[in-house]
């Protein structure tokens, strides 16, 4: 078990150190964004991403005066890598904040977190799910079953950290691309996923699954009522430095769109569309995250997200400790 996880690690900070060696040599596609005076904003199409979606496309950025543009990535650890080799500027909420850090870990002070998104069982992020026909309710249930999870090394690690805190035992992990999971679910190749919306409330609407347990995160892994403080949106030590005029107007019209959907609520959800997989009435039903600009951070909250911090590093995904603090962005 241990000599898999250090693998996995391994691999992943393999490739963030070689993305590290790509951005010394390689100057092309950040300096002809840096020309255009854009920020190139990656992002994980979940639906935690909602304020950056809704500043995009509400023009809260032109407002603000900076010209942002969304890239979209298969995976968060795609995001992080095209973050490390300069690539993109920074990226938008739903981004794994454990591989934020990790990557920070390899080269101290060059990511930042400007705003994070929280989960528990107000506000629903993650969930897990089983097939609609499954005779399976509680989550201990899935001892000895076959449990999905999106790809990467942070949904792998909190998926085996939710099911050991249920009780299960000897469960199979199966990594699998989010648009894959329903469907193994209803061909019956897995018992259960654990996942984060929009894949719960998609299953919900097209009842082929049903949820056996939501704000999973919170209640078996962190404990005393923490929040999971699951991702954030963040920008790279090289943005802040060399695009420095732009960053002002990014961080106020982020926080508009923040504004924006803690007012509308679900009605915010309009704007899930084209960046995530959900449209029409389905939008209704997405439950709305939490959310935490990078002013706002309180010592609770700092507390939270450190327990997070220290549970990777207790399941060695985390090589060595990791202060939740220095990586919050402090406006100068």
């Amino acid at each position: 078990m241990n000599s898999k996880k250090f693998s996995r690690r391994d691999t992943l900070v393999l490739g963030l150190k070689s993305g590290l060696a790509l951005a010394m040599g390689s100057l092309g596609f950040t300096a002809k964004a840096a020309e255009e005076k854009k920020l190139l904003i990656g992002y994980w199409p979940i639906a935690a991403g909602l304020p950056f979606y809704a500043a995009v496309e509400r023009g809260l950025f032109k407002q603000a005066g900076v010209n942002v543009e969304a890239v979209k990535f298969a995976s968060p650890n795609q995001v992080v890598e095209a973050m490390i080799t300069g690539r993109i500027d920074g990226c938008a909420n739903g981004v794994a904040i454990t591989a934020l850090a990790l990557a920070d870990a390899q080269a101290p002070g060059s990511i930042k977190f400007t705003c994070m998104n929280f989960a528990n069982e107000k506000y629903i992020l993650d969930q897990v799910i089983v097939p609609i026909a499954s005779s399976i309710k509680n989550i201990s249930e899935l001892s000895g079953k076959k449990v999905a999870c999106g790809p990467g090394i942070n949904n792998v690690t909190l998926a085996k950290a939710v099911l050991s805190g249920a009780g299960v035992t000897n469960a199979q992990i199966v990594e699998l691309p989010i648009a894959q999971i329903l469907p193994a679910l209803v061909a019956g190749q897995i018992d259960g996923a654990y996942v984060l919306e929009p894949t719960a409330v998609i299953g919900k609407q097209q009842k082929i699954t049903k949820s056996i347990g939501a704000g999973v995160v919170s209640k078996y892994v962190l404990g005393d009522n923490l929040p999971w403080i699951g991702g954030a949106a963040a920008l790279t030590s090289k943005t802040l430095k060399e695009k420095a005029e732009s960053i002002n107007g990014f961080l106020k019209g982020y926080a508009a769109g923040v504004d924006y959907v803690r007012k509308e609520g679900i009605n915010a959800n309009q704007y899930l569309k084209g960046y995530t997989a959900i449209d029409g009435e389905l939008a209704k039903e997405v439950p709305i995250s939490g959310y935490i600009l990078y002013n706002e951070v309180k010592a609770p909250d700092v507390k939270a997200l450190q327990r997070l911090f220290d549970v990777f590093t207790e399941r060695k995904v985390f090589e060595k400790p990791i202060s939740a603090l220095t990586l919050i962005y402090k406006q100068s």
